[in-house]
């Protein structure tokens, strides 16, 4: 009897997540929104989305549609991201609470008073960075344009921000180069170690390792592949191997399942640590997509326009150089 109680309940459950998803498929169209989701997100937010992916892919998609509001199920610099490249148009992010460690641990006092003492270095931000800080860099980044994007700048004197250990795999793949790191980073990525990697090797060890470089440098040392979200992505979808161990925010594991289940359906993924949970990614829920969507909930992303036009300049010599 409490099985089947139980059981009724998951079924009133699902047809609740059903329900709110058709609600927000109905307003989308009545309101002429666009909603983006990065990978992180959990899978029933993803399929209300019209685009998913890595942070800075979203913003550039959402700058392309002709839809006038846009929401965002991510973090805030994302968010952020998005109106600097669409500053037309209303840009909610969907749970105010959800923020980023790594953004917002440096700030543009900082950073002007590191660049004092670096006067020569070009600064590179890591797109994972708030707008305000934006405003006194040289150039953006993402994960997976940084090492191509250092080499071609003219300047061999680089000052790279905030995380070290990205600045670190860009250091190692371009030794020309004189990369100034400071003590920086992704909280989640950065407290996987080498102990992780013996234990799902030990575990799996016929799968390969995928890793985000945002790995303390140790771990990504041991990858089989090293690259941003999308890149993990991927390689897992198109190799030929069949066991892969993810290293980054354990949603992709779920993302390449679900993926695979038709196309690949013996491929296997495996979370290299349960410590790749990022909870800032996890507090938007669909209810929160919903709110947003009925106007109840949510918070529009404003920026002045200096600090747009200030931030702005970073992320035009990203597109330049990219």
């Amino acid at each position: 009897m409490q099985s089947l109680c139980g059981y009724r309940r998951i079924e009133r459950l699902t047809m609740k997540i059903s329900e709110m998803q058709s609600r927000i498929a109905k307003l989308k169209s009545e309101k002429d929104i666009c909603i983006l989701a990065h990978s992180y997100q959990a899978r029933e937010i993803m399929e209300v989305a019209d685009f998913t992916g890595d942070s800075f892919q979203l913003s550039v998609a959402a700058s392309e549609v002709p839809h006038k509001t846009v929401i965002m199920c991510g973090v805030r610099f994302m968010a952020e991201t998005v109106k600097l490249l669409s500053p037309d148009k209303t840009v909610f992010l969907a749970n105010p609470t959800a923020g980023c460690p790594m953004a917002e641990q440096m700030d543009k006092e900082l950073i002007a008073a590191v660049k004092k003492q670096f006067p020569n270095h070009t600064v590179v931000a890591y797109v994972n960075t708030t707008t305000e800080l934006k405003t006194v860099c040289d150039v953006c980044v993402t994960s997976s344009s940084a090492v191509s994007i250092v080499d071609k700048i003219p300047n061999n004197d680089i000052l790279f921000i905030p995380d070290c250990n990205l600045g670190s795999y860009v250091q190692n793949q371009l030794p020309h180069k004189n990369i100034k790191l400071l003590q920086g980073g992704c909280p989640i990525h950065a407290v996987v170690n080498v102990a992780d990697v013996k234990n799902a090797k030990s575990a799996y060890p016929n799968a390969l390792l995928l890793v985000h470089p945002e790995c303390i440098p140790a771990v990504v040392g041991l990858a089989d592949f090293v690259g941003s979200t999308s890149a993990i992505m991927d390689f897992a979808l198109k190799s030929d191997a069949s066991e892969f161990i993810i290293g980054t925010e354990m949603s992709i594991v779920e993302n390449l399942q679900y993926i695979c289940a038709d196309s690949s359906p013996d491929k296997r993924f495996y979370c290299l640590s349960q410590k790749l949970l990022c909870p800032n990614m996890k507090v938007t829920t669909l209810k929160d997509v919903l709110d947003c969507a009925e106007g109840n909930g949510g918070e529009e992303i404003t920026l002045s326009e200096s600090t747009m036009s200030k931030a702005r300049r970073c992320i035009d010599e990203m597109l330049r150089l990219g």
